[in-house]
C-alpha cells in the first residue's frame, strides 16, 4: 500500500509521467504499409471502390478457409453484422444475452425492437453462465447470444443443448475471438452463425468493419441479399435489405493485416508472458489465464483487481495508470443493464446479476499489441507493483 515515502513516485501524486507518450487499449497494428498502400493503388487503378470488388472477395475467401467454414459475409462493421444475422433468424420478442458484454450487442436487439434479457455469467470464464439461461426463458424468447468474451469460449456445447431443447436459435458475437479456438475448432463454427468485429482496436483490423460467417448455406443467401438491399443482379430487388457491404479499402487494410495474423498473434502472446512475469505475486492482482490447449489471439490483457488484498482498488488504480500515461480501460464497465435504455427499462436488473456487478468493479485491461515493447510492460508492472505493495526503494520506475 501507499506510504509517505513513496507517493512522490508517482504522477498521481506529483511529478512527471513515466511515460512522454500515452499508452492505449486498443492501439491499431498496422502491417505492411507498403502491401497496403499497393493494394489502394490497385484498387484506385481499377477504379472499383464497394460493391463486391476483389478484395471483399478474396477476403471473404481467406477468412472463410482460415476459420474452416464455408461462409463468410464481410460486413461495414460488427454491429451491422450482428443486427443482420438476428433479423435473418427473425429474431423477435425476447433474447437471452449477457450484460458483461459491449454495448452493440443489447442496442443491435433493441434497435429492432426486440428486448435483450440479461442474464449472469460464470466468474471463471467471464461468459454467459448457461445455468441460469434456462431460468430465463419465457413463452417470448426466441433466441441465445453467446458472447465470447476476451477471445475465452462460451459454454458452447451447454447452449447448444438448451436452445435445441426450448427450440430456440442460437448465435455467438465473436468479436474477440477472431483466430481463437474451442476444443480444437476454430470459433466461427458454431450456432446459426457467429459475427467478428474487425474495428480499429481489433488485434486484426480492417480500419472499421466486421464479417458474419455460418455453414448454412440458406441463411448465407440471405445475408447477402440482406448486407445490399436485397439486390439480386442489376434492377431486381427480391428481399428487405439495407447497406450493410464492406468496401474495398477496408477489405484491403484487411488483407494486409491477415497477411501479418500470425506476427500479431505472436507479439500478443509474447506481451501476455512479460506481463505474467512482471505482476506475479502482487497480492490481489490476478492476470485471468489462458487455455494453452486452444489457439488464442492473446489480444486482451484482463487483470480482476481485489480490493480487500491490494488495498489500493481498481478505480484509484485505474486513476494511477491514466496519470503515468498508461489508459488503462475497465471493462464492461458499468455494464449493459446499467447504461441507458436498459437501467430505465430494467432498473433492478442488477439483484439478478450478482457476478456481473462484481466483476464490473474488479476488471482492468492493460495496453498490449505491437505499439508496445517489452520495456514498456515492464514499466507498467512496475508502476502497479509500486501502487499495491509500496516499497519505495525497490522499484525504479
Amino acid at each position: 500500500m501507499f506510504t509517505s515515502n513513496n507517493l512522490s513516485q508517482l504522477a498521481y501524486f506529483g511529478g512527471e509521467p513515466k511515460f512522454k507518450e500515452k499508452l492505449y487499449v486498443g492501439r491499431p497494428n498496422i502491417g505492411n504499409r507498403d502491401h497496403l498502400l499497393a493494394r489502394i493503388n490497385d484498387m484506385l487503378d481499377r477504379r472499383w471502390l464497394s460493391n463486391n470488388g476483389v478484395f471483399v472477395q478474396e477476403f471473404e475467401q481467406r477468412i472463410a478457409d482460415y476459420l474452416g467454414v464455408k461462409h463468410c459475409i464481410a460486413i461495414c462493421n460488427g454491429t451491422i453484422a450482428l443486427e443482420l444475422v438476428i433479423r435473418a433468424l427473425e429474431l423477435k420478442g425476447e433474447v437471452i444475452i449477457p450484460s458483461f458484454t459491449f454495448i452493440a450487442t443489447a442496442h443491435a436487439l433493441q434497435w429492432q425492437e426486440i428486448t435483450p434479457v440479461f442474464c449472469d455469467i460464470d466468474p471463471k470464464t467471464h461468459t454467459l453462465n448457461p445455468w441460469r439461461v434456462e431460468s430465463l426463458i419465457t413463452p417470448r424468447t426466441s433466441g441465445i447470444i453467446g458472447v465470447h468474451v476476451w477471445g475465452q469460449p462460451c459454454h458452447v456445447e451447454t447452449l447448444t443443448e438448451i436452445a435445441d431443447k426450448h427450440h430456440l436459435k442460437l448465435m455467438f458475437d465473436a468479436s474477440h475471438a477472431f483466430g481463437c479456438s474451442h476444443q480444437g475448432t476454430m470459433i466461427g463454427n458454431f450456432g446459426s452463425a457467429e459475427v467478428f468485429s474487425f474495428h480499429a482496436t481489433k488485434f486484426m483490423n480492417t480500419f472499421e468493419g466486421g464479417a458474419i460467417v455460418t455453414n448454412d448455406d440458406e441463411l448465407n443467401q440471405k445475408l447477402r441479399l440482406m448486407k445490399n438491399f436485397g439486390f439480386s443482379g442489376f434492377d431486381n430487388v427480391i428481399y428487405l435489405g439495407t447497406n450493410g457491404k464492406m468496401s474495398e479499402v477496408s477489405a484491403a487494410m484487411g488483407l494486409t493485416s491477415f497477411e501479418s495474423i500470425t506476427e500479431f498473434i505472436e507479439v500478443n502472446r509474447r506481451n501476455y508472458y512479460c506481463y505474467q512475469q512482471g505482476l506475479a505475486d502482487i497480492p490481489g492482482v490476478s492476470l485471468l489465464p489462458v487455455n494453452e490447449a486452444e489457439r488464442n489471439n492473446y489480444q486482451y490483457i484482463v487483470l480482476e483487481i481485489d480490493e480487500e488484498k491490494t488495498q489500493v482498488g481498481r478505480d484509484l488504480l485505474l486513476k494511477i495508470l491514466h496519470a503515468e500515461n498508461v489508459i488503462a480501460r475497465r471493462y464492461f464497465y458499468p455494464g449493459c443493464h446499467r447504461m441507458q435504455p436498459y437501467r430505465s427499462y430494467f432498473p433492478h436488473a442488477g439483484l439478478l446479476l450478482p457476478e456481473t456487478e462484481k466483476l464490473g468493479q474488479r476488471v482492468l485491461v492493460l495496453p498490449t499489441g505491437t505499439a508496445i515493447s517489452e520495456e514498456d510492460i515492464g514499466k507498467i508492472c512496475e508502476i502497479i507493483k509500486l501502487a499495491v505493495i509500496g516499497k519505495n526503494q525497490e522499484y525504479q520506475i
